[in-house]
Parts: C-alpha cells; sequence; structure tokens
C-alpha cells in the first residue's frame, strides 16, 4: 500500500475517532466495541475509549434521571465496558457498537486499487459478528486465519457501505473518488491497447498486400486476374492507410468481397513458382527445360491412348 493509501486509511480513522456519540447508550455501545487487545497499542484507540469513559456534558435521560458522576482519577482506565446485548439494543447502538468495532480491530487496504476490508477478532466472535452484520444487510465472509476469527468485505461498494454506515464522510467520498479514478484509467489503457494492436495488425497487412500486388504486378499476373481483384489492388495500392471497411466503400464492395480480393492477391503472391492465378493453359518443363503447352489441357485434346475428337 503506497503512501498516499495509508494517508488515506489513517485520515478514516481519525475522522471516525472524531465522532462524538451525543447518547449515553451509544457512547456506552461504541466503547463495549472497543474493548480488545488494539486499545493499549493503538493511540488513536485509546484516546477514543478515554474520552468514552468520561460523563458527557449533556446526559441524555427523563427528568427523573439522576447526572452522570464523573469517575474518581484513575477509575475510567480500569473500569470494564459493560456487555453488549446486541439483540436488545436499537439500530443506532449497534452502529456505534460496530464503529467502536472497527477502529478496535479493523483494518482496510486499498492497495492497488482493490478495497479490502476486515476484522480480525478472537476465533468465537468471528461467526457471532459476522450473523450480526448480516442481520443488517451487510453479510460478510468469516474464516479461520492463524488461530483467529476473519470476518472480510471486498470491493468498494461493500466496503463503502459499511463505513457509511458507521459515520464515515469525506475520507469516504475520497475513497471513492480513487476507485473511480483507477477504473476510468483501467478502462483507458484496455482501449488504447486493444486499438494499438488491431492498428499494429492493420498496418502490417496493407503492408503486405502492397507487397503482394508489387510481386503480381510485375510478373504480368495483376492484369489477368479478375476485374474485383484488380478493383481492389487500385484501390489498396492508392490508399494503403485505409481499413477494409473503407476500402470496401471506397470500390462499392462488401466488406467480405474486399477481404477475399486481398486473400486472393496475398496467396498468389506466396505461390508464384507454381504459376497459380494465371487463367491461360498451365506450362510444363520437359528434360531439357523446353517450355511447352501441355496437350491434355487444351480444349478438345485426347488423353493417351485414344482418337482426337473430330
Amino acid at each position: 500500500m503506497g503512501r498516499s493509501d495509508r494517508d488515506l486509511v489513517a485520515a478514516l480513522r481519525a475522522e471516525l475517532a472524531a465522532i462524538e456519540p451525543a447518547r449515553a447508550c451509544d457512547r456506552a455501545a461504541e466503547l463495549a466495541g472497543l474493548s480488545g487487545t488494539r486499545e493499549q497499542r493503538d493511540p488513536v484507540v485509546a484516546r477514543v475509549a478515554f474520552r468514552l469513559r468520561r460523563p458527557s456534558r449533556q446526559p441524555v435521560g427523563g427528568p427523573g434521571d439522576a447526572p452522570e458522576r464523573a469517575p474518581r482519577e484513575g477509575a475510567s482506565e480500569d473500569r470494564a465496558p459493560a456487555p453488549f446485548d446486541w439483540d436488545a439494543a436499537a439500530d443506532h447502538c449497534r452502529i456505534a457498537w460496530l464503529r467502536g468495532r472497527f477502529l478496535a480491530t479493523g483494518s482496510l487496504s486499498v492497495a492497488g486499487g482493490r478495497v479490502h476490508l476486515e476484522f480480525v477478532v478472537p476465533p468465537e466472535e468471528g461467526p457471532v459478528l459476522a450473523g450480526r452484520v448480516a442481520s443488517i444487510g451487510l453479510p460478510a465472509s468469516s474464516r479461520l486465519r492463524r488461530g483467529r476469527g476473519v470476518v472480510t468485505w471486498k470491493g468498494t461498494d461493500n466496503v463503502g457501505t459499511f463505513l457509511r454506515l458507521i459515520g464515515v464522510g469525506a475520507s469516504l467520498l475520497e475513497l471513492e473518488a480513487r476507485s473511480v479514478a483507477r477504473a476510468l484509467r483501467g478502462e483507458l489503457n484496455r482501449v488504447l491497447n486493444a486499438e494499438s494492436a488491431n492498428l499494429h495488425r492493420a498496418v502490417s497487412a496493407a503492408g503486405r498486400h502492397v507487397a503482394a500486388i508489387a510481386t503480381l504486378e510485375s510478373d504480368g499476373r495483376l492484369a489477368e486476374q479478375p476485374h474485383v481483384v484488380r478493383l481492389v489492388a487500385d484501390a489498396r495500392r492508392s490508399t494503403p492507410e485505409a481499413t477494409l471497411a473503407e476500402l470496401a466503400e471506397r470500390v462499392g464492395l462488401h466488406r467480405s468481397a474486399v477481404q477475399r480480393a486481398l486473400d486472393r492477391i496475398e496467396r498468389l503472391a506466396l505461390h508464384d513458382d507454381e504459376g497459380a492465378g494465371r487463367r491461360s493453359a498451365p506450362t510444363m518443363r520437359d528434360r531439357d527445360g523446353a517450355a511447352r503447352t501441355g496437350l491434355s489441357e487444351t480444349v478438345g485434346a485426347a488423353p493417351p491412348g485414344q482418337r482426337p475428337l473430330a
């Protein structure tokens, strides 16, 4: 993952860490989600956990609710969060818990244009977490990896939906913009490569056609070809850069007819030693090297051992 990608992931985590839940139940739910091993080694998670353990400035509750008291100095770090009851919790509490769980156990990779989000949790929690996110319409894969439970999403759409749900805003827009830019660059490169290959093939074919036409013209066989072949040869020789479709439009023929005429020209040029393409009777060479016309090939000639026709 490049430096810019790492900076984007860091900005995304910082944006999540800066969210201040307004409800006391959301603060407790996010704190429950933060519980895990990363809290001790991740300064971002440690700061969020410390802030959530402090009492909110404006406690949410009814008129008869007693205000929340601040814990004694040194006691806030030791107080364990209450277990989170997913089934009984409201939707906003579930979102807060998922946000805390992502900060504590989640990771995001955007290397190479592929977006990959995963939670690394205790092995018994993996299927439970996968079931919880599936219940809110975000099914994820769950597996064991080196003795740890791993819950995974792949793809910008799935990851973006989850990040948007837990409160990511500006960083998610940047992530989606980068994904779109990578997709556009990939599509543009694919189109350019295809066009370059097509152009290379067209230039090579045009070069072969022009060389074959010159060969047939030099030995006089081009003049002996049908009118369509000569017409296509003249069009190709005058416009070597034209495509088959352009040649077909130029001579007023179908593209397949132009292709057959050019194939015939190439084939005749490759077999000039056999006299291919001549409309006159073929010649044979005797032992002395003299050329003569084969009588068996002429009209009315009799086969060996028979009298000629009257």
